[in-house]
């Protein structure tokens, strides 16, 4: 684990504001706290990445499971520890299974999904690292996804893209800024010895 590369912001130096925002990342995760404390030492940049998280990843018109398989596919791709050892609450409600993201790096000749999640992950790929047959990746969003959709799905993994690969940078890791929730946290990840234990075994994704 790299040495931790910027200082979180300790609770009670932020307004009570930004206090509740973290206490509900700690509660129900995506983003965990972690992350959100570092932001915290610009306000500005704490809410700007919060609200649009919410409005275009929690909310929005496109299917949220969707979403959520092109972020852990961004995850994958950029090898983001912190941010693809988190699964969202609101995705597995909605039928994910954990095998859905074992296989995203191998997306295209998976059974784990279907067209219209294929097309998805095509444009997270695109978006992540380019696309020469444009017109056939167009053509193939364009039979899955309306333009709104289109719109909302391609910032937000653009969104994720930014955020994940600067997080990576970070060396920050879970359970290290309220303690004591397993909120969105992927399975074998759910408390500080699981995490540990499962980094270290040597089928860890992020080892591969």
């Amino acid at each position: 684990m790299p040495k931790q590369a910027i200082s979180y912001v300790p609770l009670e130096e932020m307004d009570e504001r930004m206090q509740e925002e973290m206490h509900r990342c700690a509660r129900e995760g995506t983003p965990r706290p972690e992350s959100s404390a570092v932001r915290a030492h610009v306000p500005a940049a704490f809410w700007a990445f919060a609200d649009a998280w919410k409005a275009i990843f929690h909310a929005g018109v496109c299917d949220h499971a969707v979403k959520d398989l092109c972020r852990v596919y961004i995850s994958r791709t950029v090898k983001c520890e912190f941010c693809g050892n988190q699964r969202s609450i609101k995705a597995t409600n909605a039928g994910l299974q954990e095998m859905q993201y074992d296989e995203l790096l191998n997306f295209e000749t998976s059974d784990q999904y279907d067209d219209r999640q294929k097309a998805a992950l095509a444009y997270a790929q695109a978006i992540a690292w380019g696309e020469e047959d444009l017109d056939g990746l167009w053509s193939r969003l364009r039979a899955h996804f309306t333009e709104p959709e289109l719109v909302e799905l391609g910032n937000f993994i653009a969104l994720t893209f930014g955020q994940q690969s600067w997080i990576r940078l970070l060396g920050i890791d879970h359970h290290q800024y309220l303690a004591g929730t397993d909120a969105s946290m992927a399975p074998g990840f759910r408390s500080a010895e699981e995490l540990a234990e499962s980094k270290a075994r040597e089928d860890y994704w992020a080892k591969r």
